[in-house]
């Protein structure tokens, strides 16, 4: 599991070097300042998350079963919350699809990261006792 989260770390992290770097030059071009900024959230909680998970597959005091569960709860919620955020930040320059439909995911996505963070803090407690 620890190979698989400072993957998955590394992964997240590489895509968030290589969006914000694409946001930066290609996409300051043709989007507002309001969406360049949205997209750039997207990449930033991608990369804290990115750091997160690198710290989990890390750490030793943490069981496989809670790194798991933080695993899963990132995995989806960086996909939902940054992915979502891309899409709706780029939406103008997707005239086939509206993805203001999916809006409704980032929300759950932010949930899931939080879900994760409080996952963190409920074994590191648990652990002290």
């Amino acid at each position: 599991m620890d190979k698989k989260t400072t993957a998955t770390a590394a992964v997240f992290g590489m895509i968030a070097i290589i969006l914000g770097a694409f946001g930066a030059h290609a996409l300051k071009k043709v989007l507002s300042i309001e969406q360049l900024a949205t997209f750039e959230t997207g990449v930033r909680y991608q990369m804290y998350h990115a750091l997160f998970l690198l710290f989990i597959g890390l750490i030793p005091v943490l069981t496989s079963k809670a790194k798991k569960i933080i695993y899963n709860l990132v995995f989806l919620g960086v996909l939902l919350f940054s992915g979502s955020i891309y899409l709706l930040a780029t939406n103008e320059l997707t005239p086939f699809f509206d993805f203001k439909i999916i809006g409704f995911v980032t929300p759950i996505g932010g949930l899931l990261l939080i879900s994760a963070w409080t996952v963190l803090l409920c074994n590191i407690t648990k652990k002290n006792r």
